[in-house]
């Protein structure tokens, strides 16, 4: 099945689910409890494949709990990091959930049980909390345990109803599809909820082939700011799995979120001693400080936010801001994510982050900033994209490629917002393919294209107050129509002729009735 085929097909089962059950579950709301299903669904199928083995003989949905084995349940734990018993299976559950009347209670004993059978195991802390936002016996799924069980039901049964043979295996993305398409017809809740967290998976794929160009292996890819995961998870998806050696690390603040990263991370078969995604402020208390030296970090840090900057006096020796001199300004935290991920960045790393173009033109501490960055040779690309790439927002975000292995002492700008840089649909542009290996080869190449390209040397930039705007040195071509002055003068003289003309005329005419 084709990947637009694979969408709409997945679109579709969503939203007739969202209809049987419209009324009486919030839509974002109803968001996590379809993830959480469809989370619930894949781990318990994955869970089954691993006991299997391959073996068409065995069937471990139709066997008793009573015959797994103490040592059965030690080694699938230390390995998969879980334990599901036959019983609690997804395809267990959803067989019986129209006739079930404790599935409510009985889900939250079987997502509990889940989650208790990895305490005391590695992987307890991967574990804990994943199905903290499947709340089955919240009053938002209804006042009655009757109805809960009604509304439980159906996002069961809607989500048993998808074929698409191993999630693995799919063309899409297949959670992030769901999240993308779930957060896009919830629009009013996305700002409350945090829709800015997710990055479309085009501009997803692109930051991921930049953060990891021309590097036959990485030690490990980190985000400062993962959102649901999609980032990471591109990586993975654009390059051999061998080529991450030590796994994906993030870290989130957003609790629910925080869950949906881990939930991803098991979606695509990244195991959990593969993944180390933590929950807390980035920016005041760090997780991975002990950690911190990654060969690719991708990340797309909320816009502008307000955080505590100069009003804590020990951030200023922080040793992720104390080089830049300054601390971003406490309304506008996104210079804080740059230094923060430069400060985390190996020498032979590249990072790519997803940033507001204001922040490469004001002036203030956002400007010293900027300084820092261009005197110390940072700054290998800043890359203009289309409008309207984004859910939520129209504007034409950049992408700010930093290096600590650059050979020369030159900027690139890359302007690529006009036509043949993306496709234009019906909600929002997308970058396809053919658009992202234009935009790596201009980054590759690092040749000046008029119009769309230019590489700067880093004294030009001082001379313009260290503006990286990439209107500032990519000139923007002229699209009005070019008048030829001696044709426009004809027309003219020819247009006043005639209008002498018939000034003429119209005298004649008044004259001939005045002498009547």
């Amino acid at each position: 099945m084709s990947s637009e085929n694979q969408r709409a097909e997945l679109q579709s089962q969503i939203w007739k689910i969202a209809n049987d059950v419209r009324g009486s579950i919030d839509g974002w709301d109803f968001k996590q409890y379809v993830l959480g299903t469809l989370f619930y669904r894949f781990i318990s199928e994955n869970f089954s494949n691993y006991i299997e083995g391959g073996d068409d003989s065995i069937d471990y949905a139709g066997l008793d709990d009573s015959v797994i084995t103490q040592d059965i349940k030690d080694d699938a734990i230390k390995t998969k990091g879980y334990f599901i018993y036959p019983t609690q299976l997804f395809i267990n559950v959803a067989e019986k959930a129209n006739t079930n009347d404790s599935l409510n209670t009985d889900l939250k004993t079987i997502f509990d049980a889940i989650e208790s059978s990895a305490n005391g195991y590695p992987s307890e802390q991967d574990i804990k909390g994943l199905f903290a936002d499947f709340d089955t016996t919240s009053n938002r799924l209804g006042n009655t345990v009757k109805d809960k069980n009604k509304h439980l039901a159906a996002v069961i049964k809607g989500v048993d109803s998808l074929d698409f043979g191993n999630f693995e295996d799919n063309q899409i993305d297949l959670f992030g599809d769901a999240y993308e398409f779930l957060i896009s017809n919830y629009a009013a809740n996305a700002g409350k909820s945090g829709g800015e967290f997710f990055t479309p998976q085009s501009v997803s794929k692109l930051i991921a082939q930049l953060a990891i160009h021309k590097q036959e292996s990485i030690n490990k890819i980190y985000d400062p700011a993962a959102g649901s995961g999609s980032l990471l998870l591109q990586a993975k998806k654009q390059f051999d799995d061998h080529i991450i050696q030590e796994g994906f690390y993030g870290q989130e603040i957003n609790h629910t979120t925080y869950n949906l990263a881990r939930m991803n991370m098991f979606l695509h078969n990244v195991n959990y001693d593969k993944f180390n995604i933590v929950l807390g402020d980035t920016l005041i208390d760090p997780k991975f400080k002990d950690d911190n030296q990654f060969d690719a970090i991708v990340s797309n840090p909320p816009y502008s936010i307000n955080w505590i900057g100069s009003d804590d006096p020990t951030l200023i020796n922080d040793e992720r801001f104390a080089p830049a001199g300054v601390l971003a300004p406490k309304s506008k935290a996104d210079f804080a994510f740059i230094l923060h991920t430069l400060n985390y960045l190996s020498p032979r790393g590249r990072a790519a982050i997803v940033c507001f173009p204001g922040i490469f033109y004001r002036g203030g501490a956002e400007q010293k900033i900027r300084e820092y960055l261009i005197k110390n040779n940072y700054v290998e690309t800043i890359i203009s994209l289309a409008p309207n790439l984004f859910f939520g927002t129209s504007i034409a975000v950049n992408i700010l490629v930093l290096s600590k292995h650059k050979t020369d002492n030159k900027t690139q700008f890359i302007d690529a917002t006009g036509d043949g840089f993306f496709k234009k649909a019906t909600n929002n542009n997308v970058l396809e393919t053919e658009h992202i290996e234009k935009i790596m080869k201009m980054f590759d190449d690092k040749q000046d294209v008029e119009y769309i390209s230019k590489s700067v040397d880093n004294d030009v930039i001082a001379t313009e107050n260290y503006s990286l705007s990439v209107s500032t040195y990519v000139e923007a071509k002229d699209t009005r129509e070019v008048v030829d002055i001696k044709v426009l003068n004809d027309e003219i003289k020819t247009t006043v002729s005639k209008i002498n003309g018939l000034r003429a005329e119209i005298d004649k005419i008044v004259s001939e009735i005045e002498g009547v």
